[in-house]
């Protein structure tokens, strides 16, 4: 038997010695395994991507992600509260919507709809 086959026998005979008493044999997590929220591995620098940088971009997303998933929940309440008292949702919304816009933009648009409302007979 060649040394590397006998210490690679040593170390899973080492890993199953722990588990005669009930337990189950420690082996180490596999590469890439990812268990739900849990990390999979260390990163590293592939192709000349830093993998470091790389997941901590990622991990800024995922946490803007939910940032903005939490806020939606908020803006989705205030909705809800602003209905319940008389208020027209939809308009709001659009009241919001045109608050967003520029003065500019804003004149620009309303022009444009009354000349298509105009052109089709609605004013």
């Amino acid at each position: 038997m060649s040394d590397a086959a006998a210490n690679l026998e040593s170390e899973t005979s080492e890993e199953t010695e722990g588990s005669a008493g009930g337990e189950a044999p420690r082996t180490a997590p596999k590469q890439g395994a990812n268990d739900a929220g849990t990390q999979a591995g260390e990163a590293r620098d592939v192709g000349g991507v830093g993998g470091e940088r790389l997941r901590s971009f990622v991990e800024r997303i995922e946490r803007l992600e939910e940032e903005k998933a939490h806020l939606a929940e908020d803006i989705k309440e205030v909705y809800a509260e602003l209905k319940g008292v008389g208020f027209d949702a939809k308009t709001v919304r659009k009241v919001v919507s045109l608050r967003k816009m520029d003065n500019e933009k804003r004149r620009e648009s309303e022009e444009l709809l009354d000349l298509y409302k105009t052109a089709i007979g609605m004013v």
